[in-house]
């Protein structure tokens, strides 16, 4: 890995991988859902869409007739706390990828008319998601946990909001937080670190500093129960808890604990929700981090009347592993699991590039995959058990429900007990 810091303090990381044709690039932002107020949320997210719908030089057409010409990929996302603008092409075409992308992030025209186009079809992806029980459910879970705080909104944004952005708003905000020391440049591949610099680097030197970025206030946990009652064949439960920062140093144990909890097939609830039990075909665990706090839960859709016993399982699979934890053939092959995934997903240049991106926001540095694996086969079954022990409490619990609930609020909060 190497890192070029330009002289306005946006970091350029590259990982080369000779074996490959490949080229992953992505430009990375430390700006998301969460430095939004209230009147700002979903502008992100809608930054995010507008990007690709025209520059000076390049109409929206032609930004993706360019891409499809050389056979790339691209694409963006939105998150709590960055966004991300990224690109695959075949290494002969890294010249055209850097333009393309560089052209799009620093000279997007952000026109009212594009904004109009562009509504409907935000609208249309708020619209999707409440139709998916299994997206909703977790955007839901998130407000149930984290409240009034901004972890607790949509990162879409609200229709009212989506309707009420001007092309004056979307470019205050991108000017006003879009700054260069928020700014990560990465890319792996099979590329030269300083060639790479030598292209991305002219254009981005330009961006000037601003302001101070807006302090991240961290939240508070909320534990409460809330049930959503919508016509469904399934009822859909989400449970959440206290999770970890991404920063913590017991980031790993808790990897390995969502593991053994409903990670994989094998793992706890999958074993007893679904192939002793019957009761769902989907069922698992998840671990969501962010930079100061996390949330760990787990999720099942199963019919109505067996709503509560399935929440009831969960809580008592939680709480076997708080009292007695788990023994080393247990622990060995949740991390040969994750050793695994790590060691196959590090043969994509894409995902070389987002590990590479993650680790300098939140680390400011390299983390070697060697380093990684070293620290998740340190973690003992006394680690996994003292994180047990200090996650899973009835005054963190967060129980939430989406469908036909057979049982009403008293007898779920009465769970909450259980742990």
């Amino acid at each position: 890995m190497q890192k070029t810091v330009l002289s306005n303090g946006i970091r350029i990381v590259t990982q080369p991988m000779a074996h490959v044709r490949s080229v992953s690039m992505g430009v990375w932002v430390a700006v998301g859902a969460r430095d939004e107020t209230p009147a700002e949320n979903g502008l992100s997210h809608l930054i995010e869409h507008l990007i690709f719908k025209g520059t000076q030089k390049r109409s929206a057409f032609q930004i993706a007739k360019e891409f499809d010409a050389i056979g790339g990929q691209t694409n963006a996302f939105t998150s709590m706390e960055y966004t991300c603008y990224h690109a695959r092409v075949m290494d002969a075409h890294l010249y055209t990828m850097v333009d393309i992308l560089s052209d799009i992030f620093l000279n997007s025209r952000f026109d009212h008319d594009d904004l109009l186009k562009e509504r409907p079809v935000i609208l249309q992806e708020i619209g999707m998601v409440e139709d998916s029980p299994d997206d909703y459910i977790h955007l839901l879970s998130g407000m149930n946990f984290w409240g009034d705080h901004p972890l607790g909104r949509s990162i879409l944004g609200s229709r009212e909001n989506i309707l009420r952005f001007d092309a004056g708003a979307i470019k205050a905000f991108f000017q006003r937080l879009y700054q260069p020391d928020r700014i990560v440049i990465s890319a792996a591949g099979n590329l030269d670190h300083q060639e790479f610099v030598d292209l991305v680097g002219p254009a981005f030197a330009s961006i000037r500093p601003g302001d101070a970025f807006p302090r991240r206030n961290p939240p508070r946990f909320i534990s409460r129960v809330n049930v959503h009652s919508r016509e469904l064949e399934q009822t859909h439960i989400c449970i959440g808890t206290r999770g970890l920062p991404t920063v913590s140093p017991r980031r790993y144990t808790l990897s390995l604990m969502n593991t053994i909890l409903g990670g994989n097939m094998s793992s706890r609830l999958f074993q007893e929700v679904r192939e002793n039990r019957g009761l769902a075909y989907a069922v698992y665990s998840f671990v969501s981090s962010h930079m100061d706090t996390g949330m760990f839960g787990a999720y099942a859709a199963v019919d109505p009347a067996n709503a509560y016993q399935t929440a009831l399982l969960f809580l008592e699979q939680f709480k076997k592993l708080k009292n007695f934890g788990t023994d080393e053939s247990e622990l060995t092959a949740a991390k040969e699991f994750i050793k695994g995934n790590l060691l196959l997903a590090a043969e994509s240049s894409e995902n070389q590039m987002v590990r590479l991106a993650q680790n300098e926001i939140h680390f400011n540095r390299h983390v070697p995959l060697g380093e990684v694996l070293r620290l998740i086969e340190a973690v003992s079954p006394d680690d996994l058990l003292a994180l047990a022990g200090d996650l899973f409490s009835g005054d963190t619990l967060s129980i939430t429900l989406l469908g036909a609930a057979a049982a009403g609020n008293k007898d779920y909060e009465n769970l909450q007990t259980v742990l």
